[in-house]
């Protein structure tokens, strides 16, 4: 990944997710004392702005990653950090869409389970996507040996 990707995602994934957390933390943990507000805080109509607007660059720097990291490993047949990356995949599809779905939802118990599925599958892609950047850290720290490189080049399945 280019040094630009990086940047890209990980800003991207700060960006959604202290939002996230932030809102949900306003949302479910403060309590007003104004029987009929809507709000539980003042910021929280504008933390949950930035949430949504920062979301899509979120799922732009993904597909760039995907296209230029995930099938490039996945085509050399790279067996290092597949199992965290299949995870990173996997929670991505149920935390798009469930952020999707939140905004058109109408139904008060299908909204809330909605939102529920959208924080569990966002809480673990930040887990999983951790995991996978320690796993990358671990490695660079301890790196494979050329000739298991130039073998595993040859014969993926190695």
């Amino acid at each position: 990944m280019s040094t630009f990707e990086k940047w890209l995602l990980w800003s991207s994934t700060a960006a959604v997710a202290v939002t996230g957390i932030v809102f949900g933390w306003m949302k479910y943990f403060l309590a007003t004392d104004d029987p009929y507000a809507v709000v539980h805080h003042p910021l929280q109509p504008l933390v949950l702005k930035l949430h949504v607007l920062s979301a899509p660059v979120l799922v732009f720097a993904l597909g760039v990653v995907y296209t230029r990291h995930v099938v490039r490993q996945w085509r050399l047949g790279r067996a290092r950090g597949r199992p965290s990356g299949i995870g990173i995949v996997t929670t991505l599809l149920p935390m798009v869409l469930s952020g999707y779905l939140i905004q058109t939802v109408s139904s008060e118990s299908w909204l809330f389970r909605v939102a529920m599925l959208h924080v569990v599958a966002s809480l673990a892609y930040l887990a999983v996507l951790l995991f996978h950047q320690a796993a990358a850290w671990r490695q660079a720290r301890h790196p494979v040996p050329r000739s298991e490189r130039l073998s595993e080049l040859a014969d993926p399945d190695a």
